[in-house]
């Protein structure tokens, strides 16, 4: 776990320099194709980076963080847009490094009225705290009773947890207000527009959206014409399905280290087609017809679960990621109290 954790720190040192260099710079060349060939060598460091490490956790968080979002906050970047464009982050080396190198977003005012929510109800109220609890709970019985509910559960909370260590470390770093959760409760999706749109892991389909969905939507748009323009979305929708499927693949792999199935590809792919022909549904029926939540909820849940069962979790468990990804945080539980040890003696020492 020590060998783990030094060239855990030496990959952030590597991408901390990555970062300064894209600062001062590739921001000194004009937007646009130029500023894309100078981070090239960025891309390419950030796709390489991960195979450094050797266990799941550490990979899983260098791909998730760095080899896509902050590739793809990247590639806004070239074109002078998404979040390292702003004002906000351009003004400072402190902020520009974390808002590329961690899933953080800043919280958005929402007033009241049609379009806005002041105060909204949760059905499992869990903050930061109660999750890693609960997760750690979650985490000792599957070590016991393996089954994929379990897992889907560990799944949800570990990514809130982690991005949850993110908001807390920026925003009492930089004192603003970010965004809490990567997701909103969704187990009580009624869609899988819903689930995949707006309440499954919300910082991957927002960077989607503007670095797939946005621009091949509007490229097709302008080919197709005005006569099939309504069919851009759809456009849209499946690139993103399937971009998401390769970097899955690419992030399967980091894990895994094994020969690549495609079988997460293809998930996500059948999932693209399943909302494809809902929007396609909901376009010709309109507001006429409209399952009850009590029924459209378990149907989209259990939906994603067999699924996710049939194509998803299949390379989890016969790699037996499941069962490194525990003993990592079993380790990385020990790390942490010896470290602790040892600064409790050296302050004992002065």
């Amino acid at each position: 776990m020590e060998e783990e954790a030094k060239n855990f720190f030496k990959a952030w040192l590597i991408v901390l320099a990555s970062l300064c260099y894209s600062y001062f710079l590739a921001s000194k060349i004009p937007k646009g194709i130029f500023r894309f060939f100078s981070l090239l060598p960025i891309f390419s460091l950030f796709i390489l980076l991960p195979l450094s490490l050797s266990r799941p956790i550490p990979s899983a968080i260098l791909g998730g963080f760095i080899t896509w979002l902050a590739n793809f906050k990247l590639l806004l970047y070239s074109f002078n847009l998404g979040p390292l464009s702003t004002n906000h982050t351009q003004k400072s080396l402190i902020r520009f490094i974390f808002f590329a190198a961690f899933p953080i977003k800043i919280k958005e005012k929402k007033q009241k009225g049609s379009f806005g929510i002041s105060h909204k109800k949760v059905l499992v109220p869990l903050n930061f705290w109660s999750k890693c609890v609960v997760f750690v709970i979650l985490d000792v019985i599957y070590t016991y009773k393996k089954h994929m509910i379990l897992l889907c559960c560990l799944m949800y909370l570990f990514i809130d947890i982690i991005f949850g260590v993110c908001d807390l470390l920026v925003g009492s770093t930089l004192g603003l207000e970010l965004e809490s959760s990567p997701s909103d409760e969704p187990y009580l999706s009624t869609s899988l527009q819903d689930f995949w749109g707006r309440r499954w892991n919300r910082m991957i389909s927002d960077i989607l959206r503007h670095t797939v969905y946005k621009p091949i939507k509007s490229t097709f748009e302008n080919v197709l014409g005005l006569k099939w323009a309504s069919w851009a979305p759809v456009m849209g929708v499946m690139s993103a399905f399937v971009v998401s499927g390769l970097m899955h693949e690419l992030i399967f792999f980091y894990v895994t280290r094994a020969t690549p199935t495609w079988e997460v590809t293809w998930f996500f792919v059948l999932h693209g087609v399943c909302v494809v022909l809902e929007m396609i549904v909901k376009r010709c029926l309109g507001q006429k017809w409209k399952l009850h939540w009590a029924v459209s909820g378990p149907l989209t849940v259990g939906f994603v679960m067999v699924t996710g069962f049939w194509l998803f979790f299949p390379q989890i468990w016969r790699n037996q990621v499941d069962i490194k990804a525990t003993e990592d945080i079993m380790s990385f539980g020990k790390y942490l109290k010896d470290v602790v040890m040892r600064v409790n003696k050296l302050l004992n020492c002065v």
